[in-house]
C-alpha cells in the first residue's frame, strides 16, 4: 500500500476546550463537514477503543468510513483508525492554543492507498478536490465554533 499525507488548518475565534468539543460531536458535524454524517457506534465516542461510522457522499451515493478512537487527550488531540475497506489509515484533529479565546484546529490524514501505483495515480487527480473538500468544512468548522454549543 502506498501513504500520503493530508493536513489542513484553520484558525478559530474560540477557546481550545470549545474548538475540541465542537470537533468531537460527532453528532452535529454534518452541519459543518462536506457531505459527511457520523454517528457512535460503540463506545461513548469520547474514549479509547470508542467506534465511529463515517458516511460521507451526496444523493445516496458515499462511502462508509468505520472509525475506532486510538488517542482521546481533551482538549488537545483525537486520533483515529481508519478501519474501512476504501478508507485505512490514521485521521487526527488536533487543537493548539493561540489564545485564551483563539485556537488553530488541524486535521490530519495520513491515508494508506488501496492498488499500488493505480492507487498513487488516482490519489494525485483526487488529492485537489479532496484538500479543497476539508478546506472548505474547516472554514464552516470555524463559523460553527463561534457559536457552538
Amino acid at each position: 500500500m502506498t501513504g500520503v499525507v493530508l493536513i489542513e488548518q484553520v484558525n478559530v475565534d474560540a477557546s481550545p476546550e470549545t474548538v475540541f468539543a465542537a470537533a468531537t460531536d460527532w453528532d452535529r458535524q454534518r452541519e459543518w463537514m462536506l457531505g459527511t454524517s457520523v454517528r457512535v457506534l460503540r463506545g461513548d465516542g469520547r474514549s479509547i477503543g470508542s467506534e465511529l461510522e463515517a458516511v460521507t457522499g451526496i444523493a445516496g451515493i458515499g462511502v462508509t468510513d468505520r472509525m475506532r478512537v486510538t488517542v482521546w487527550d481533551a482538549p488537545w488531540r483525537c486520533e483515529m483508525r481508519h478501519l474501512g475497506r476504501v478508507v485505512r489509515g490514521i485521521g487526527i484533529f488536533a487543537v493548539r492554543p493561540r489564545g485564551r479565546d483563539d485556537a488553530t484546529f488541524e486535521w490530519t490524514e495520513q491515508l494508506e492507498l488501496p492498488l499500488g501505483v493505480l492507487g498513487a495515480a488516482g490519489w494525485l487527480l483526487v488529492r485537489p478536490l479532496f484538500s479543497r473538500g476539508l478546506q472548505w468544512s474547516l472554514d464552516r468548522f470555524a463559523a460553527f465554533c463561534r457559536t457552538y454549543p
